[in-house]
């Protein structure tokens, strides 16, 4: 193998160094099928040459993958073709180390290679030999190797060829495996071939040229020719010098584009986001949404930013979401009247658990509710001691719900102290209606 690669080296030099014309291809795509054969390349590996030739198992497409792979070639010189190729496969891939999977991925290999020619473009059937190196990427793996291998190409019509190649993928690091690479494939040239420039001959002008308006652009140049203008802009006037002659600016006096035939950039919706920008040209918007209006999901008329319920159409006055019951309400009501303690303490008696169980049934019956607990007290005694009284109270309450299974992040506890009295502290009766808590039930 080392002395047919010798061989095929040296006269592809020699052709290199004394060919004669002009052959280098020009740029062009290929298109390519590939088998991979991992299994011969395991058995070469392993047996040796001798044994996988005697088995005749290298050449069985049952034991290989097909692929598909594009290419970008492009002559160096008459006998040097770069090649640029990404494949992509579903295989079994061994990596050093670890299992196979039970099921194929995708293979992507990328490869840059030089095919050095024995002859030049010129001949119908031309062997050559191929290097370079390449990466892959298998699942999170990512591996490097080096192909090297044989191929052919046999030109089909005027630089249209077919490629035949066949490849030994050699492993530089530990993700990537040895496999063979067998591909045939078209490639075709991407650009035209520069034809002669025509030699033009001048006319002889027989009267002297005319520049009737002055500005030093001939009349036969001049696209306007009455009026002074521009060299650079073939003698026409450019008054809001945006490099637009006048006679082509829809809007001459206002500095434009020439995609807009010289006028700004538009805004149909008057919104101050010109219209490549704005995402709804035709709807006043704002630029918080690249010129869309504010969003409204579920169509309440209450905007996204505002609704706490977007997904559920609710009033303005709730935020967005739906209005709750009048009769859960009333009850979380009742049963905020019914919540009792020991006297100066925190302590929640017995009698308060019936109407804190309807609460919880509440809660349970309707996931998206929350309750607000407020405790409040009286001005007897003093104002410190009266705030962490009705903290405490507050909190013995959202503890007593907790304990049943409710969610502690679907209850607030806070507490006012005497701050907000609903009736006069100067008489008992008023005392007692301040010595309360409330519970506030929401849906947002």
């Amino acid at each position: 193998m080392k002395k047919i690669l010798l061989v095929f080296l040296t006269l592809g030099l020699f052709a290199t160094s004394f060919g004669q014309g002009e052959y280098k291809k020009r740029p062009s795509l290929g298109i390519h099928f590939f088998m991979n054969d991992f299994s011969t390349a395991a058995n070469l590996r392993t047996a040796g040459l001798a044994s996988v030739l005697k088995s005749k198992e290298w050449h069985k497409t049952k034991n290989m993958t097909a692929g598909i792979a594009v290419s970008y070639i492009q002559g160096l010189n008459n006998n040097l073709d770069f090649a640029g190729t990404l494949s992509g496969s579903f295989v079994n891939y061994p990596i050093s180390g670890k299992p196979l999977r039970a099921n194929s991925s995708l293979l992507l290999e990328g490869a840059a290679t030089v095919n050095l020619k024995l002859f030049t473009d010129k001949y119908f059937f031309v062997p050559f030999i191929t290097a370079g190196v390449g990466g892959s990427k298998y699942r999170g793996y990512y591996g490097a190797f080096m192909p090297l291998g044989v191929g052919a190409q046999v030109r089909l019509i005027d630089e249209v060829y077919l490629l035949l190649n066949s490849q030994y993928r050699i492993p530089i690091t530990e993700n990537a495996s040895y496999h063979f690479y067998h591909s045939v494939g078209v490639a075709a040239n991407l650009t035209k071939k520069k034809e002669p420039v025509p030699v033009v001959v001048p006319i002889p002008v027989v009267e002297p040229p005319k520049d009737r308006d002055g500005d030093g652009v001939l009349d036969s140049l001049d696209r306007c020719p009455d009026v002074k203008g521009l060299a650079g802009l073939q003698g026409c006037p450019d008054r809001d010098g945006d490099g637009i002659a006048d006679i082509d600016d829809k809007c001459p006096d206002v500095k434009g584009l020439a995609r807009y035939q010289g006028c700004p950039i538009p805004d149909t919706d008057k919104d101050g986001i010109n219209d490549e920008e704005d995402k709804c040209p035709t709807v006043f918007g704002v630029a918080r949404y690249q010129g869309c209006p504010v969003p409204d999901t579920d169509g309440d008329g209450v905007n996204d930013e505002e609704d706490k319920c977007i997904n559920e159409k609710g009033p303005a006055s709730n935020y967005g979401c739906p209005v709750i019951d009048t009769k859960i309400i009333e009850r979380i009501n009742k049963a905020a009247q019914n919540v009792f303690f020991s006297t100066g303490s925190s302590k929640l008696l017995a009698k308060s658990f019936p109407k804190l169980n309807d609460v919880v049934t509440i809660l349970k019956e309707n996931l998206t509710y929350k309750v607000n607990i407020d405790g409040h007290t009286d001005n007897t005694g003093k104002a410190d001691k009266n705030q962490t009284l009705s903290e405490s109270r507050a909190a013995s309450v959202k503890a007593y719900l907790v304990s049943k299974g409710i969610d502690e992040s679907r209850l607030t506890s806070t507490g006012y102290g005497q701050d907000k009295p609903i009736a006069d502290n100067k008489t008992a009766a008023g005392r007692g209606k301040n010595r309360r808590v409330e519970m506030t039930v929401r849906n947002y």
